[in-house]
């Protein structure tokens, strides 16, 4: 079977008034169509628009529209409506089922093209369509300008097809042209002969336009179109759906504003007096269903508990103490002002921001907190947003115009107070489409969002009382002004033993039933898991971890099913001695530490993006005359590290405040005789320091007591102990400063199996109750404060 093909539910249409790139409602009344539709709308959504041939009511034409249906009403009188988004063209290939119709399809490709031979003809194109809509004026400014904005001769081409309405055989040969070329002198040759069409009907209406009296004129033109209505089985239906929003309006009155409800009246009121067909009717039509589903007034009446708050937190996640205690907190605000009656004047929606590596639990503390208050969840993923009317909404002037991602998200949830997830808020994009992150100060401010405007509805929405939630990886990436609006919430790395946890508790459930397993047919020993989470997963959280138990579990399910066919029953045992055969590949978080004390060789801490690790700084020494190399891919806070910790080390060197065992090379002996003057050691030797892993960038200055020893260590020919890390930043008086990421820091420590870590004093007397009690009793954590408390804990 050809691999471009693909099954797809199909319908066929009698007129070509279906394109690419058009939002359309469509309305069907046979039978074997609308099981087509329903078909396509349990499933994909996907549907295949095809066109019945001129003359005929059974053979229709193999190139039809490709897209889905955004949305479907059965009509009383049995028939029903689609509201259908067109994606592309694709050629019926083969018919599998006449009822409902339904065949394989392939993508239809144009050929290649000249690009200066189309931009000519392109212009000629243009100079003729203007000609056109200065003689006929159905041809809207907006079809002009848009196709003065298309890049895409073809989109063009279906774009003008659709405003001229040529004949069947005509405008599917112009639809169905895969030369591009061939497809814009068709159209020219179409547009040029309308042109000389309008010529004529003007001429004859002038000379008809005197003798006819304006009443007349009026009722002879609305019996017409009621006659066309009768004869296309439209009467009375267009009056129906006016009347059905006039009296979704009616029910929506007392919970909107007099803005709001003038806008949509008014929109109904141009509908009712539009033609039914009209390019601008479909488009009002789309607003107006659009607006009318905004849940307006409709608010969750679910009582907050902040007992239920904890154990739907506690049920489902293991630790996380310190986010789960401010969440609860938040929680009890609310629950005592709305026993105290005053939550619905006095409480706003509060923005909280999780903040930490991927895969700690960010965003299913979202879901807890919507579960926890019965409400709808509602998740918008910012990251790489760069057009602001993705958030906003795009102005109904431009073609396939929606309402923006927040009233989408009201709309979906079916309230106006959900719980609404801005998920990698730190990666929003900046660009010529403009900031999205202006709209977002917006959003989050509770000052202003009570009168958010939306550019497709074009009035002001209340989202005062959505439950804001944001996350980030690195909250340095969000500008000053929005994380002004948030309130910061830190979610740590995962020791081993509460990662091991986890997975007892929900990852290995959790993947059991995922995988269709029983709890008795597979079984990981605590030993196999502990390999895993240190040997096999690199990372803060545990998304890689549950991805290593999914793939125990697929071979596990693979074995169980193979031995089973055979007549027997299997059960899965994982340990540490078949781990291998299950997951291929180890990857080690972090090089244990080293157990022989070397010179030049120092432990350092450090923070990354997935957690903490231990970075292993070298320093190397040659004859020279006391310079210092640099490489590693350092920042340039980071070098300016690694100089300071050479000027610190040069100073206690000078005033003998460090013991050397260096001497001065023999071949410089005869040249100091000759300066006369005794040249301190560090003058002798260039230094090389380099931090491994080159490919990786690395910046920040925490990294400044490690250098420091280093340094020390090569030029005093001591050895430093290989069971000490450490993490502080240096000043060139030789003071350490308090750094951040010291959980995480002290965790890659702890799995390393140094033991012994030296911090600050100031991050010492205020951070320790942050760590992890099984890493504090692992490791002998030592406050400094000079430079010299760390040279005695760390040379030999």
């Amino acid at each position: 079977m050809n691999p471009d093909l693909f099954k797809i539910n199909i319908i066929v249409e009698e007129n070509l008034s279906v394109y690419p790139f058009m939002i359309t409602p469509v309305f069907v009344s046979n039978q074997k169509n609308i099981q087509a539709i329903n078909q396509a709308f349990s499933g994909s959504k996907k549907l295949l628009i095809a066109f019945f041939e001129e003359g005929s009511n059974e053979d229709f034409y193999r190139v039809g529209v490709v897209g889905e249906i955004m949305r479907k009403v059965a009509l009383p009188d049995g028939r029903m409506k689609i509201l259908f988004r067109g994606i592309g063209k694709a050629i019926i290939q083969e018919l599998t089922s006449h009822s409902p119709l339904e065949g394989s399809a392939q993508t239809f490709v144009y050929k290649p093209y000249n690009q200066e031979m189309i931009e000519a003809t392109l212009e000629v194109l243009r100079e003729q369509l203007q000609y056109l809509a200065n003689v006929n004026s159905s041809i809207s400014p907006e079809l002009l300008r848009a196709t003065e904005e298309a890049q895409d001769p073809n989109r063009i081409v279906d774009l003008i097809a659709s405003s001229l309405k040529p004949k069947k055989s005509q405008a599917y040969e112009l639809f169905a042209k895969d030369d591009v070329q061939e497809r814009l002198l068709l159209l020219i040759e179409l547009i040029v002969a309308d042109i000389e069409n309008q010529k004529l009907q003007r001429e004859i209406k002038s000379r008809v336009q005197n003798k006819m009296d304006k009443v007349n004129k009026e009722y002879f033109l609305k019996e017409q179109i009621r006659q066309i209505h009768k004869e296309l089985g439209l009467e009375g239906q267009k009056e129906e759906e006016i009347e059905r929003y006039r009296d979704k309006l009616a029910k929506i009155k007392p919970h909107i504003n007099e803005e709001i409800h003038k806008e949509i009246k008014r929109q109904i009121d141009r509908l009712s007096k539009m033609n039914q067909d009209s390019g601008d009717a479909n488009i009002i039509q789309n607003y107006i269903e659009w607006v009318l589903e905004i849940p307006f007034g409709k608010l969750s009446k679910e009582k907050i508990s902040i007992q239920n708050v904890q154990k739907q937190l506690d049920s489902d996640h293991y630790s996380l103490e310190k986010p789960k205690k401010r969440i609860v907190e938040y929680f009890a605000v609310k629950e005592l002002l709305a026993l105290r009656g005053k939550e619905s004047k006095d409480s706003k929606g509060t923005i909280l921001c999780f903040y930490g590596p991927p895969g700690v639990g960010k965003t299913s503390l979202a879901n807890s907190i919507a579960k926890a208050m019965g409400r709808s969840l509602v998740r918008l993923a910012l990251g790489g947003l760069e057009d602001v009317n993705e958030l906003r909404g795009h102005r109904r002037t431009y073609l396939g115009a929606m309402p923006g991602r927040i009233t989408q998200g009201l709309i979906d949830a079916k309230s106006m107070d959900p719980v609404m997830v801005l998920d990698e808020i730190d990666k929003v994009g900046r660009s010529f489409r403009g900031d999205p992150t202006s709209v977002l100060l917006e959003i989050l401010d509770p000052e202003q969002n009570k009168e958010f405007r939306d550019y497709y509805t074009n009035f002001n929405l209340d989202l005062s009382h959505v439950v804001f939630i944001a996350t980030a990886n690195d909250i340095s990436q969000i500008p000053a002004p929005l994380k002004d609006r948030m309130e910061f919430i830190q979610i740590s790395s995962y020791t081993p033993q509460e990662k091991e946890q986890i997975a007892k508790k929900y990852l290995i459930p959790q993947e059991l039933k995922k995988h269709g397993l029983k709890n008795y047919e597979v079984s990981i020993t605590s030993g196999a898991l502990k390999e895993i989470i240190e040997k096999y997963t690199r990372e803060s959280g545990v998304r890689n971890l549950r991805r290593q138990i999914a793939t125990i579990m697929r071979k596990s399910a693979q074995k169980i099913l193979l031995e089973s066919l055979d007549g027997g029953e299997s059960k899965v045992s994982i340990n540490q001695k078949n781990l291998s055969d299950f997951l291929d590949r180890i990857v080690f978080e972090i090089d244990p530490a080293d157990k022989v004390n070397r010179i030049g060789v120092v432990n350092g801490l450090a923070w990354t993006s997935v957690g903490g690790d231990v970075l292993k700084i070298e320093v190397v020494r040659v004859l020279g005359k006391g310079n210092l190399a640099l490489t590693g891919s350092l920042g340039d806070v980071m070098k300016e590290s690694a100089r300071i910790a050479h000027s610190v080390i040069k100073v206690l060197l000078s005033e003998g405040k460090l013991d050397t065992k260096l001497k001065t090379p023999k071949e410089a002996s005869h040249k100091d005789d000759k300066d006369k003057r005794v040249k301190p050691i560090y003058e002798y030797y260039d230094l090389h320091l380099h931090v491994p892993e080159g490919a990786t960038p690395k910046d920040g200055p925490s990294a400044g007591i490690a250098m420091a020893s280093v340094i020390a260590s090569i030029l005093s020919d001591r050895k430093i102990r290989a069971d000490v890390a450490m993490t502080g930043e240096l000043t060139l008086s030789g003071r350490v400063l308090p750094i951040g990421g010291l959980k995480e820091k002290l965790i890659a420590a702890y799995k390393a199996g140094v033991k012994k870590v030296l911090i600050p004093l100031k991050n010492h007397q205020r951070d320790l109750d942050e760590i992890p009690s099984e890493v504090k009793e692992g490791l002998e954590i030592i406050a400094v404060e000079k430079i010299e408390e760390v040279l005695q804990e760390t040379l030999v």
